[in-house]
């Protein structure tokens, strides 16, 4: 008889890229029967370097068993040189700073912690939900393909423009606050030889900057930042999405006109605002938020972190509860209210990336070509990655 601390629970995880599956990877070591349900055919390998800070993301990851994996997939890059219209250099910022204490690839990340947890965890790729309808005893899920299905808790762990807090929180424009900016960023052959320390050249409210893959020296990636209104477009548009980086990139100079060239034959195209996520609770009945859905902010440096820490957090409290969710989702809340509310409140990736104006950009500039002004923010952001009561959640 499993007399696991969760074996009597089912539970539906939306999302399948970095905080799902390792809520997955939890609670499949508390006993709880798992399906993570991912809109996606397959596991994406796209996407930016994400990285981690200070010494509660590492207990996390070491307790997982996943650290030394990562480190052995890290790009060893972070560092970024900061150039002029002619590709001279004006100053860099550290590998620290930029990467954080380890720094991998967004793909990378999701490809081990889908490793660490598919044992214990069904996989649904290629599949959405549609509708939820809670009752006392449970939540019946209906999806997209597949029949529905009735499960105990469902946790929505799918990013920022989440399907799950639409269907039981409200609309997305009640949570999702955009901030003025737009990112944008594809893979393109490395024909111009650049190397994996990323060069970004900017104008007033654009960004413009290229790496290669540390993996694969002939590739390379590129992100672009730009300030614009909210904009209208379909998720899955991507032909839409790459007008508008045409558009938004027209007449700037430096490697622009060559980059935007490969933008017509790239498959792939990441593409969405900067904007923050902010909910008045993280639950509510049966269903809570996890993630980028809960406390996200587009390319937030603690966000990818804080995901992992609050499936951990969130798995353990309802092993502590023995499933008991009212009890769980409310030490959830509080203990991540803390954690996540801190780096979320001062994160602006937007006016750091592509100031809008000419003095905002001249003031950046003077401000981080400056070492004590780099490590005074090296020294703040990891602080805020810190919660020295993180307590330990063993398997029953």
């Amino acid at each position: 008889m499993n007399t696991s601390a969760l074996s009597h629970l089912r539970i539906l995880v939306s999302g399948a890229g970095v905080a799902g599956p390792a809520l997955a990877y939890w609670l499949g070591v508390h006993g709880a029967r798992t399906t993570v349900v991912e809109l996606a055919p397959a596991l994406r390998e796209s996407g930016f370097t994400v990285d981690f800070r200070g010494p509660t993301h590492f207990s996390v990851l070491e307790r997982m068993g996943v650290l030394d994996e990562l480190r052995a997939v890290r790009t060893g890059g972070g560092a970024k040189i900061v150039v002029d219209e002619h590709d001279r250099e004006r100053y860099r910022l550290p590998a620290e700073f930029c990467g954080g204490d380890l720094e991998v690839h967004r793909g990378d990340l999701s490809r081990v912690l889908y490793e660490r947890s598919t044992d214990t965890t069904e996989y649904l790729f290629g599949e959405t939900i549609t509708a939820l309808h809670q009752d006392s005893a449970g939540v019946r899920v209906e999806f997209e393909s597949a029949p529905a299905r009735t499960f105990d808790l469902v946790i929505g762990a799918d990013g920022i423009h989440s399907g799950v807090r639409r269907l039981v929180f409200g609309q997305e424009t009640n949570f999702v606050h955009h901030l003025g900016y737009y990112l944008a960023g594809w893979d393109l052959p490395n024909d111009e030889g650049f190397d994996t320390i990323s060069r970004m050249y900017n104008t007033p409210g654009r960004l413009a900057s290229v790496a290669a893959d540390h993996r694969d020296a002939k590739r390379a990636g590129t992100m672009f930042a730009f300030t614009a209104p909210a904009l209208s477009y379909g998720l899955r548009d991507i032909e839409r999405q790459k007008s508008f980086v045409r558009t938004a990139f027209a007449g700037m100079r430096w490697h622009v006109p060559d980059l935007l060239a490969t933008l017509e034959d790239a498959p792939e195209l990441y593409f969405d605002s900067i904007s923050k996520v902010t909910v008045p609770y993280l639950t509510e009945g049966r269903v809570a938020l996890l993630g980028d859905s809960a406390w996200g902010v587009t390319l937030g440096g603690m966000g990818v972190g804080t995901g992992i820490v609050g499936g951990y957090v969130l798995a353990g409290e309802l092993a502590a509860a023995r499933g008991d969710h009212r009890t769980a989702f409310s030490a959830y809340e509080r203990r991540m209210w803390r954690f996540a509310g801190r780096w979320q409140r001062a994160a602006s990736p937007g006016r750091f990336l592509a100031p809008a104006s000419a003095s905002g950009l001249w003031l950046r500039d003077t401000l981080f070509r400056h070492s004590l002004m780099q490590r005074m923010l090296v020294s703040g952001s990891g602080s805020l990655a810190k919660d020295d009561g993180l307590p330990d959640y063993p398997a029953a």
